[in-house]
């Protein structure tokens, strides 16, 4: 029996307006953010699901209220959510830190899983831990439809790891996950995954 996964990264927040790196740090969502919750709540009220699971972060947690609010639904937190630890590049650009460390900037570019940032989580136990949190959703409703919200980098990692792709082209493969649209994973009884949709807006 299948479950349905369907996953949005959560809203804009003030930082990722400036494409700086969110990562653990638990920053608000903007105006338009809020909007896009909003309307992923919408979205939820004409498409029900059976669960809503998010990452324990503030945003991830903000973004899915609208749409459990449109359920009556509680939302569930699931640690294993959590973005990706990004070290020294918390709160700031790829750009910063190019112009502070050319070399290493130059290595996260050509594979970010051998060559994370300065004091950040190793990806390859972030992809493993994120994989496992979906793990443990599709087993806690076999045969349902789950609204999971997470992050960007942490749902690309896991992503990767569901779909066997190498981790290191996570960036590559998958550029960016739009806030608050719906990526639909089928996930199956023995761990196994297919990616049926990506990127899907909320709304035209």
């Amino acid at each position: 029996m299948t479950t349905t996964l369907l996953l949005a990264r959560h809203g804009q927040t003030v930082w990722h307006a400036e494409n700086r790196y969110a990562g653990v740090s638990d920053i608000g969502l903007t105006d338009t953010g809020r909007a896009q919750s909003e309307a992923l709540g919408r979205w939820a009220a004409a498409h029900p699901v059976d669960a809503v699971w998010t990452s324990p972060l503030s945003r991830a947690v903000a973004t899915a209220e609208p749409a459990c609010r449109a359920l009556g639904l509680l939302p569930r937190r699931e640690p294993g959510l959590v973005e990706c630890d990004f070290g020294v590049v918390e709160g700031r650009t790829l750009a910063e830190f190019e112009a502070e460390d050319p070399d290493r900037a130059a290595a996260f570019r050509a594979d970010p899983v051998a060559h994370p940032f300065p004091g950040a989580e190793d990806p390859t136990a972030a992809a493993v831990r994120g994989a496992a949190a979906l793990r443990r959703i599709t087993g806690a409703h076999p045969g349902g439809r789950v609204l999971v919200v997470a992050h960007n980098t942490l749902l690309r990692l896991v992503l990767c790891t569901l779909l066997s792709i190498p981790p290191g082209e996570y960036r590559r493969v998958f550029p960016r996950l739009r806030n608050a649209a719906i990526s639909e994973l089928r996930m199956h009884p023995d761990g196994s995954a297919a990616l049926l949709s990506l990127n899907v807006p909320c709304e035209p």
